[in-house]
């Protein structure tokens, strides 16, 4: 049975859905991709909030990738950034305000990485590009990296958390926003909430086919971490989802594999959000307290701490 969002959602959730619906409707996917960059960047742009004033920002390639820097001052410590967007929309534009403040809050140097889009680049090249950002990154400031991304950028932090779990060079932490990591499908979230606001299954469907050109790869931790056979040194973890959302299980479950392989790991599930609710954070309480919980563990993975309860 269809979960009553009209009780699940308060005001100010139900006032950003339908801000978004304006801009974005809830069939975008049915449009061409150039319609639907068009309508998503007209939504992100009418959401941009600015950055704060004592952000300094440079637009600069790292390891061939486009990327865009910020700063508040000398930092040891670098947060490497990954968007959503289905692997299909999304820039350094679409969250800029989002990372400016992820700077300003945490006071850490913020790398957001401009990674390659489907379809005119298929499964790997997001996943490639995005490891190259990461190496070059870690070579230019040799200090601690959290890696963060929300969406189908989460999904790529985790791909790259697992496959660096041997390198000399490796994430101390890892905070994922409500990633997709190729969860089963039976999981609670996926039935409960298929038709959820702002993300359905069958949005999700058309970003697992989109990206890859094709039928989605089967065990290839790289395009789903869930995938993977071993989940031991893996980098402190939190895992931040809306309950709202078909995708909030795979957060979850990703936690569950970590803890069981002896690894640490937390997840916060955040009542009465949906997908995407870190626009929402400057019009939703609830968003704006877990953008703080986020900025919190981004500080406190950094400094090598784990005090999640």
């Amino acid at each position: 049975m269809e979960p009553k969002y009209e009780a699940l959602l308060d005001d100010e959730v139900k006032a950003y859905i339908a801000r978004c619906d304006a801009l974005y409707p809830p069939d975008a996917v049915d449009l061409d991709i150039a319609g639907q960059r068009r309508v998503y960047d007209l939504m992100c742009a009418d959401f941009d909030v600015g950055r704060p004033d004592n952000v300094s920002v440079w637009d600069e390639p790292h390891g061939g990738v486009p990327c865009r820097r910020y700063e508040v001052g000398a930092s040891d410590e670098t947060v490497i950034y990954y968007h959503g967007g289905g692997f299909v929309v999304g820039s350094l534009d679409s969250h800029d305000s989002i990372c400016a403040e992820l700077c300003a809050n945490t006071g850490l140097r913020v790398v957001a990485v401009d990674y390659p889009l489907a379809p005119e680049h298929s499964y790997p090249d997001d996943f490639n590009a995005s490891l190259a950002a990461f190496e070059a990154v870690s070579t230019a400031w040799p200090g601690s990296i959290v890696l963060c991304g929300d969406s189908a950028g989460a999904n790529l932090a985790a791909a790259l958390s697992g496959h660096l779990r041997g390198a000399d060079r490796r994430p101390v932490g890892q905070v994922l926003i409500y990633g997709g990591f190729g969860g089963d499908r039976n999981l609670p979230s996926y039935t409960q909430h298929a038709n959820a606001p702002q993300l359905t299954v069958k949005d999700m469907e058309f970003y697992m086919m989109v990206r890859p050109g094709g039928t989605p790869p089967v065990g290839d931790p790289r395009y789903a971490p869930l995938q993977d056979t071993d989940f031991t040194n893996l980098p402190p973890t939190l895992c931040v989802s809306a309950a709202c959302d078909p995708l909030a299980s795979d957060s979850g479950a990703y936690c569950d594999v970590i803890t069981s392989a002896g690894g640490q790991a937390h997840w916060v599930n955040e009542d009465g959000l949906v997908h995407g609710y870190l626009r929402a954070r400057t019009m939703s309480e609830k968003a704006a307290k877990s953008f703080e919980r986020i900025c919190v563990g981004v500080q406190t993975l950094a400094r090598g701490a784990w005090d999640f309860q």
